[in-house]
C-alpha cells in the first residue's frame, strides 16, 4: 500500500468532483480503512450507485478496502483526545490509525483536516 484514501477523496473522484484528476491516479496502491468504506457505501447506497460494481471497478483500478483491526480501534480511541478539538471523526480517526499502522501518508478532501499544524 502506498498511501491510504480518506473518505472524502475517495467520494471526490466517485461523484466525479473537482479533483477528481487529482485522485485517479492514487487509485492503484491505495488502501481504505471499512470505517471510511462503511461511509461511502452509505452515501452511495443513498444515491443508488451499485456498489457491488463500484467495489469491483476501485479493486480493477488497485485500491484495496481493508479491515478496522483492534489495533487501529485503539490508536482511532487515543487519537480522541488529541484531535477532539480539531472536529475529526471516528472515521477520521481510523484512516489515521490505518495510515499509521503502515507508515503511509493519508490524502483526504475535507477541508477539517487543514486544521492541523
Amino acid at each position: 500500500m502506498k498511501h491510504v484514501l480518506e473518505a472524502s477523496a475517495l467520494l471526490v473522484f466517485l461523484n466525479g468532483e473537482p479533483g477528481a484528476h487529482v485522485v485517479r491516479p492514487l487509485l492503484d496502491g491505495a488502501g481504505v480503512s471499512a470505517v471510511n468504506w462503511a461511509e461511502i457505501l452509505q452515501k452511495a447506497l443513498h444515491r443508488n450507485v451499485d456498489v457491488d460494481r463500484m467495489a469491483a471497478d476501485l479493486a480493477d483500478m488497485g485500491t484495496t478496502i481493508l479491515p478496522f483491526t483492534e489495533e487501529h480501534a485503539d490508536v482511532a480511541a487515543r487519537l480522541w483526545f488529541d484531535i477532539r478539538p480539531k472536529g475529526l471523526s471516528l472515521a477520521d480517526r481510523a484512516c489515521l490509525a490505518l495510515a499509521a499502522a503502515h507508515a503511509v501518508p493519508v490524502w483526504t478532501a475535507d477541508r477539517v483536516w487543514g486544521r492541523f499544524p
